[in-house]
């Protein structure tokens, strides 16, 4: 095969959003290939409120979202099913030891920590917690292993993704999954350096 039609199933996706748009065609869409679909907490129940049945995180790992929300996806159950490398013999033994399903797909924006302290008014306090952590390590993780693994940062790929799941029998080619890569890995790094820039200027 050649090397950019590697083709990878998608048969297990991990969806967490702050920009909602969209989702309830991206969810249906993904119904129509049989997709397993694992949410947080507001994006579930906008699923849910789709009429689309969806496995809870929490009830996936068997860890309750806790911290205020600081901690949802953190867990080895997700990042394990994420980061495996699929033609590991070892890797593949720990996951079927732990209870891991493969995710191949992680769909997922960030909280709007720009958009946050943009506002005069905001306290340091409220700012540092609209900083995203559970949500950034899904993308750097999905990055990481996008031989494998299909990442979506923007609503306006879920069109593309559909049709490459229709034209790929719900599987996705590395030529699409590099080109996703690419775009996740520019908007981490435009979020982390809004983040530094904010730090700079609270030392100064």
């Amino acid at each position: 095969m050649e090397q950019n039609l590697m083709l990878a199933p998608v048969k297990c996706a991990i969806i967490s959003l702050t920009d909602k748009s969209g989702l309830k065609e991206l969810g249906q869409g993904l119904k129509e290939f049989g997709v397993k679909m694992i949410s947080t907490g507001g994006t579930a129940k906008a699923l849910r409120d789709s009429g689309l049945s969806i496995t809870e995180v929490s009830d996936y790992t068997g860890s309750p979202e806790m911290l205020g929300g600081r901690v949802k996806t953190l867990h080895p159950k997700v990042h394990g099913g994420i980061l495996n490398i699929r033609d590991s013999e070892e890797h593949q033994a720990t996951l079927k030891q732990h209870d891991i399903e493969d995710i191949s797909l992680v769909v997922c924006n960030l909280y709007e920590f720009e958009k946050t302290i943009a506002d005069p008014n905001i306290t340091v306090d409220q700012a540092i917690e609209s900083i995203d952590i559970g949500g950034v390590t899904l993308i750097r993780a999905s990055y990481k292993n996008h031989k494998y693994v299909t990442i979506i940062v923007d609503p306006a790929d879920y069109p593309a993704l559909l049709a490459e799941l229709k034209n790929n029998n719900g599987a996705t080619t590395l030529g699409f999954r590099t080109k996703m890569a690419a775009k996740a890995t520019e908007l981490t790094a435009k979020y982390e350096r809004a983040i530094a820039d904010y730090f700079q200027k609270l030392k100064s």
